[in-house]
């Protein structure tokens, strides 16, 4: 089969969160099983773009409301990332420093799967599935099957997969007209709650819709930022499937950016020394428990409880652990984290910002990983931590519950119920507590190295569901 991945990030190219880790993965996988993936993602100004090889396979314009754009699109020349990569560049719309955040953002998406789709309608072969990401392609399966301009590709299956239904990109009914030609009548196919909603279009109207773990698919029957009805709705075409992880880059016996490689054998050695080079940069002392934090400072990541469970932790342990943080987001709790350094110097440290060679070191490093997670589709840092040796402190929630099983129910992980102060803390003293014990400790180590959360079996479970 030919695959069609479109997307807003994909790794390295351009990544936000598990979203770019997913697609820069997936398809690879695919393409070892036989298949032709190849993934479609907008040309952002980033620093793959300018650094690797291209070839253009097609100039156009593209038509948005009453304005007309340069389009280019790149295809990649080495098959670098192990699948055809191609980017669509849209002077003045997608050559942007940013993924996200710009005041033009509906602009920018629909123009890139319009350009897309046009360009795609003029091969003289067609793909067999166009898989989409989020909202940000969720108009794909709406156009190919109402649009006049895409009548002769509407056969082509299609699949959504939902990373996090928090997003749902809608808009007002003021943009239709940046829409290409459909019959109005059909208008209740991009309809919800009295705007355009890309994501709760993409439920209507793609072929198949997956979720990034089976727990996630049940979470949002009931907890999907009002889209509950329209999946209820929907199930009998939706279906769970786990995120894997590349491991080819995530793995501890061939880091580049680790201090020391190491494998389950020698894992005691390599950890310590990974650990050491931390508490070395950040000032932590190497010989107490570290825990650390990676990821975007957000609420749903329950990030904005993180300074008090820091405070609580720190003044609880009399100075026995350690805390290391490295993500970015809400500017009042980056400012609340930094102030703790100011307090508990060389107990606690925080990086403010996104450093990808940082978060291979952490993982190797640290003892702990905590995921205090709101809201957590699937999750991919507990994988990451695991295939470290680095012991998961996680809620019961979505992805998180998926892989992570508590050392109270025969497990290896340490598990809560609620995104709170208080019972993080307690996940945090039962994680100390067991630190006390480090035959366990080694023995949960090299387990949890050998737990295979690898792309291979979630790709082939895609391809099944192609195939239905």
């Amino acid at each position: 089969m030919e695959i069609i991945h479109f997307s807003a990030e994909c790794y390295p190219v351009a990544k936000v969160g598990g979203l770019g880790d997913v697609v820069g993965a997936l398809p690879k996988y695919q393409n070892k099983l036989g298949h032709v993936a190849k993934v479609v993602m907008p040309a952002y100004n980033t620093k793959f773009l300018f650094e690797n090889e291209f070839e253009v396979v097609y100039d156009g314009w593209v038509r948005l409301g009453y304005n007309n754009y340069p389009v280019r699109i790149f295809r990649e020349r080495t098959n670098k990332l192990g699948f055809d990569l191609f980017l669509v560049h849209i002077a003045g719309l997608l050559d942007r420093d940013k993924v996200y955040g710009y005041d033009d953002d509906t602009e920018r998406f629909i123009a890139f799967q319009i350009a897309s789709l046009d360009w795609i309608a003029q091969w003289e072969h067609k793909p067999n599935v166009i898989h989409c990401h989020d909202h940000h392609t969720g108009l794909i399966p709406f156009m190919l099957s109402n649009c006049q301009d895409y009548r002769h590709l509407s056969y082509i299956p299609t699949v959504l997969t939902i990373h996090n239904a928090q997003y749902q990109g809608q808009f007002g009914w003021d943009k239709l007209h940046y829409l290409p030609v459909y019959d109005l009548r059909n208008s209740s196919k991009l309809d919800w709650n009295s705007s355009i909603n890309p994501l709760a279009s993409a439920i209507k109207c793609a072929w198949r819709v997956t979720t990034v773990s089976p727990s996630y698919l049940e979470e949002i029957s009931y907890k999907a930022a009002g889209l509950e009805s329209l999946l209820a709705q929907e199930r009998g075409k939706c279906a769970g499937i786990l995120n894997g992880i590349d491991n080819e880059v995530w793995t501890p016996q061939k880091d580049p950016m680790l201090s020391k490689a190491f494998n389950n054998r020698t894992v005691e050695s390599g950890k310590k020394a990974n650990k050491d080079a931390l508490c070395n940069i950040f000032n932590l002392d190497s010989t107490k428990p570290l825990y650390t934090f990676i990821g975007r400072l957000v609420g749903e990541k329950g990030a904005d409880l993180l300074p008090d469970i820091f405070w609580n932790a720190l003044q609880q342990s009399d100075g026995e652990i350690n805390i290391l943080v490295l993500g970015s987001g809400d500017p009042h709790v980056e400012d609340r984290l930094n102030e703790i350094t100011q307090h508990y110097a060389g107990k606690y440290n925080a990086y403010i910002g996104y450093n990808e060679a940082l978060s291979h070191q952490i993982y190797a490093g640290a003892d702990f990983l905590l995921m205090p997670s709101r809201v957590e589709p699937c999750g991919l840092n507990q994988m990451y931590a695991l295939r470290y040796g680095t012991i998961p402190i996680v809620r019961r929630i979505g992805g998180l519950k998926d892989t992570v099983t508590d050392i109270g129910d025969g497990g290896f992980g340490i598990c809560h119920d609620q995104t709170t102060v208080w019972d993080v803390g307690d996940a945090i003293g039962r994680a100390y507590n067991l630190y006390q014990d480090q035959k366990r400790v080694k023995e949960i180590r090299k387990f949890i190295m050998n737990l295979d959360h690898s792309w291979d079996r979630a790709a082939q479970q895609y391809v099944d569901l192609y195939q239905m």
